[in-house]
């Protein structure tokens, strides 16, 4: 019995030997952030136990910043601190270089198009209106609209990194073009509460995104497909707010852009 599991902690031990260290804090470090930012990251946590430290009238942006800038720091400084510091590598190795960025600036310009003309459209929704901005401060004024919509920026930075970035290049090494697929899982499973068509969407969409980043060799890109959209619909939703335009044809547009900008 005694030389049995002698033989088997010796299997355990070459096991682990074998397994690419990198690999195995990325993948693990990654689940840890993420729980962490569910539990400390959120708005509620913020409500329940911070935001008596925020003078009242600012609580409301505090909140959403507190939400947008715990993402940005566990989803990007602590990742890449830990890829650079403790693994010694390179920020080209692990997507903070241009990359192909000749090709990232046509995907992201064809890209800009179909988006800022779908979400003037959506944004024409009563429903899309009472959503965006999330923080309906953001809709009175420009100046809290900017510092909104640069915190929401820093989320999507984290948010990015953290799968496109983190997983997909620091799994690399150990999985090579099937990181593409490793950074997927995760992305997807967190759209599991979504409308079904976009939870499954969320598949396809994952590894498109990390093919794209993988093919660019750098994760920038995937930052602006995400921001831009919401950024478009903050904007459009904004103008028809403060300009009351309604509609979607060139009318309504030049009365959001005549009247929207004011105050």
């Amino acid at each position: 019995m005694l030389a049995f599991l002698r033989r088997e902690a010796r299997r355990l031990l070459d096991g682990v030997r074998r397994l690419d260290r990198q690999m195995v804090v990325v993948l693990t470090l990654a689940v840890a952030l993420l729980l962490l930012q569910m539990q400390v990251g959120s708005r509620r946590f913020f409500w329940n136990h911070l935001a008596d430290l925020v003078p009242g009238p600012h609580q409301g942006l505090a909140a959403w910043g507190w939400w947008f800038g715990l993402q940005g720091v566990l989803g990007f400084v602590i990742p890449v601190a830990v890829l650079v510091v403790g693994f010694k590598r390179r920020p080209a190795e692990i997507g903070l270089g241009l990359g192909d960025w000749r090709l990232a600036s046509v995907v992201a310009l064809v890209y800009a198009v179909p988006v800022v003309v779908g979400t003037w459209v959506l944004s024409d929704g009563a429903g899309f209106q009472a959503q965006y901005p999330h923080f309906d401060g953001a809709k009175t004024a420009w100046r809290t609209f900017l510092l909104y919509e640069a915190l929401f920026l820093f989320y999507w930075v984290g948010w990015e990194y953290l799968w496109r970035g983190f997983v997909l290049f620091g799994t690399a090494p150990a999985f090579g073009a099937g990181a593409i697929v490793v950074q997927m899982v995760p992305f997807a499973i967190l759209h599991a509460d979504k409308p079904v068509a976009e939870a499954y969407l969320s598949i396809l969409g994952g590894l498109a995104l990390g093919a794209l980043v993988w093919r660019c060799r750098s994760f920038w890109i995937a930052v602006p497909i995400h921001a831009f959209q919401m950024l478009a619909l903050d904007l459009w939703c904004t103008l028809r707010a403060r300009s009351g335009a309604e509609g979607v044809g060139l009318g309504a547009l030049a009365e959001a852009l005549r009247h929207g900008w004011g105050g």
